[in-house]
């Protein structure tokens, strides 16, 4: 991490001359300026910088789409600030002579945008902090390699591509070791830039790998998580060769994004544990039966894309049943640690998800549960597949209209946050209604 001091010393001495300054848009996607490092110190630190407004309103192929009180063509597509957040400018390894920084984004006459999501994960951090709490977070991503280059994977299609890995090499150390030249650079790459790596891990997927990181405060880690998907990509086309994150990316395991979360009082105490069963003080049960109460009607905020429900299968180690369960991997709430680290894990989400919508979920979802004083109840134990309990959303429709007409996100998020990520969610059914797919052509070319 760098102190500005430190940037103008650097800048001066021609050790950093560029300056990223990047917002995450509504795809959980780095966007923003490469901006020399002079103008940065003299400019920007000063001033900020501005950028178009549609980068919070377009499609994940940049396309403008209606639909968006903020930004249209009627509006005219202005520009709003992006205002950087000094606790977060760092160097990047990867990129020489290289600092980022994240932004908050504002409107030009003043006043932070509501549906940015970082505002958003705000939001919730304050009604939070309102009761003299803190969230600390971990998030779990995974990924799959291939040995394609990402302009061959493009042009082929993403169809027809060599895994880095031939077969399951769950914590494997000879199936890692083949990559360990990449994911070294990813682990060192990510500790250059402020980030604390614990471990990498194989997984089941053929080319799939995990690479954890230390928890720590919930913005930080949403912060981490978007530098980390950005960072491992442009790392791995450096070796020649490509990862994704997305969620399913074929009919094998999908790539999931565990979130650990986890509550602290002013004191910086942890306040889930206690003397009450399972070892939960009456705050946890609560928190529990929050998350519980809502995760049908926030999984949009989880699972923000068509192909992040093909992971809820039967046995796939991503969720179906909303159940909650002690250190049991089959349940969409997973309870683990005790004492000290007690804490929830939400297993719904994929490695799509955008790491600030999702935890400014799990959070509002948890404050709905304490502001009610909601009971839980019992734990399940067992296969919570074969369980008679509410399921998980099967489609971003069902997803989308749970959100619609959920009274709790609109109190929770603001009417304006909603309707614009509902209005993400219609675009996004619009363009795969309208999509004509390999499945289709396959089925019905020749024989239909």
């Amino acid at each position: 991490m760098l102190t500005v001091d430190r940037l103008r010393v650097l800048a001066d001495e021609g050790v950093i001359d560029t300056v990223l300054v990047a917002i995450t848009d509504m795809q959980g996607r780095l966007q923003g300026k490469r901006c020399s490092a002079e103008y940065f110190v003299n400019e920007v630190l000063t001033h900020a910088t501005e950028a178009c407004n549609y980068l919070l309103a377009v499609d994940v192929d940049m396309n403008t789409v209606d639909g968006y009180a903020m930004s249209s063509w009627e509006r005219g597509y202005g520009d709003f600030v992006m205002r950087p957040d000094l606790d977060t400018l760092r160097l990047i390894p990867w990129h020489p002579g290289t600092a980022l920084v994240l932004a908050d984004v504002e409107w030009v006459g003043g006043g932070p945008v509501a549906a940015s999501p970082r505002q958003v994960l705000r939001r919730q951090l304050d009604r939070l902090a309102e009761r003299g709490l803190t969230a600390h977070v971990g998030t779990e991503l995974e990924f799959i390699v291939f040995d394609d280059t990402y302009e061959q994977a493009w042009d082929r299609g993403y169809r027809d591509l060599t895994p880095a890995n031939q077969y399951n090499v769950d914590y494997s150390m000879l199936g890692t070791g083949r990559l360990e030249p990449l994911l070294r650079d990813i682990r060192n790459g990510m500790s250059g830039a402020g980030l604390y790596v614990e471990s990498a891990k194989g997984e089941c997927n053929p080319g799939q790998h995990e690479i954890a990181f230390r928890y720590t405060t919930a913005l930080s880690t949403c912060d981490n998580h978007s530098i980390y998907k950005t960072g491992a990509k442009e790392i791995a086309a450096r070796h020649g060769k490509s990862l994704t994150f997305m969620a399913k990316y074929n009919e094998r395991e999908g790539n999931s994004c565990h979130v650990h979360l986890s509550l602290r009082g002013t004191d910086d105490a942890p306040v889930l544990a206690g003397d009450g069963e399972h070892g939960f003080s009456p705050l946890m049960t609560h928190f529990l039966a929050g998350q519980l109460a809502m995760l049908r009607e926030l999984t949009f905020f989880f699972a923000p894309n068509i192909n992040s429900y093909k992971r809820f299968q039967p046995g796939s180690f991503a969720p179906t049943s909303v159940a909650w369960g002690v250190d049991n991997r089959t349940c969409a709430l997973r309870v683990v640690g005790h004492d000290e680290s007690l804490r929830v894990e939400n297993r719904v989400p994929g490695g799509d998800m955008n790491p600030y919508l999702g935890v400014a979920a799990l959070i509002a979802a948890g404050l709905h549960g304490i502001e009610n004083e909601l009971a839980l109840e019992p734990e399940f134990t067992g296969n919570a597949y074969a369980a008679d309990k509410p399921r998980v959303p099967a489609t971003l429709r069902e997803a989308t209209d749970l959100l619609a007409a959920s009274t709790l996100a609109r109190t929770a998020f603001g009417d304006e946050v909603v309707d614009h990520y509902l209005n993400n969610a219609r675009v996004e059914l619009a363009a795969y209604d309208a999509a004509v797919t390999d499945w289709e052509r396959i089925r019905g070319f020749e024989r239909l």
